[in-house]
């Protein structure tokens, strides 16, 4: 193999990735086109972060890399995780929504983000029982309740919550979310690197918002365990409506032995009954 020239790369970039090249011989063309094409892949990789940090994603840090709790929408999360430091909206358009939203809420925090995480829980009801939600991984004693009385409260409350780094995750139930107020909670996460997660109230109409995710949360029927009475595990039908960077999609999720299962497929469930019920 012929040796490469002196002169082959002078100028590299400040992260020794981009270069230029000037000198080419014929004998050593082809081991430089390969060199090129070999880095081609970690150039637009070390890009798509840079444009993803630009709008609010960060790439994850190797200890919340490791804890993915949401495994199974690894490839509809931008950089293959699920996007903490963000905002997320969650749609509910009634009581039974706001419930399944609030559980799949307390087990995304207990599976994506650290351990021992500090939450302040924003709501002007007091419909959360803070000894269920042990149920789903969180301590009762690490949340921080917050009861405004009025919209412009909730609206100081969240903002205020949000620019605090001493926390972890923010959850707010308001009906008022909107562009320009998510626009502010969105930049103050980007500074924080707190989590927030909103359950929009509002039923009439939806807006835009600056939100990095928006999900549809809706309970679904649980199976007894081992054909015993009582209550089966927690059981959601989650859509991901809208996610900067990503692909929406569709699944059913169980949660089983503190993490997330992917369910099987409907069409499957129901044609094993009809070959159980023949037979």
């Amino acid at each position: 193999m012929p040796a490469l020239p002196q002169q082959m790369y002078k100028h590299f970039t400040k992260n020794a990735k981009i270069f230029s090249i000037l000198s080419l011989k014929t004998n050593s063309f082809v081991i430089q086109i390969g060199f090129v094409m070999l880095n081609q892949s970690i150039i637009l990789n070390n890009l798509r972060k840079e444009i993803l940090s630009l709008g609010g994603i960060k790439s994850p840090t190797s200890k919340l890399a490791q804890k993915h709790g949401l495994y199974m929408l690894k490839d509809n999360f931008p950089l293959g995780i699920f996007p903490t430091a963000s905002m997320h909206e969650f749609i509910t358009n009634n009581p039974s929504q706001l419930a399944a939203s609030t559980g799949f809420v307390a087990a995304t925090i207990a599976t994506c983000l650290p351990d021992n995480a500090i939450i302040v829980w924003i709501s002007n009801a007091h419909q959360v029982y803070p000894a269920a939600l042990s149920l789903f991984g969180i301590q009762p004693h690490k949340i921080i309740f917050v009861h405004p009385t009025n919209e412009k409260e909730t609206n100081w409350c969240i903002e205020q919550a949000l620019q605090c780094n001493s926390i972890t995750a923010m959850v707010a139930e308001m009906s008022n979310l909107n562009f320009y107020n998510s626009r502010r909670f969105q930049l103050a996460v980007e500074k924080s690197k707190v989590t927030g997660f909103i359950l929009n109230t509002q039923t009439n109409k939806i807006n835009t918002t600056a939100c990095v995710t928006r999900w549809k949360i809706e309970s679904l029927p649980s199976e007894f365990q081992n054909k015993m009475p009582g209550v089966g595990l927690p059981r959601w039908k989650v859509e991901l409506q809208k996610i900067r960077n990503g692909k929406t999609g569709n699944w059913e999720i169980e949660w089983a032995n503190k993490k997330f299962q992917l369910l099987n497929p409907p069409a499957i469930v129901k044609e094993s009954f009809q070959q159980s019920k023949t037979g």
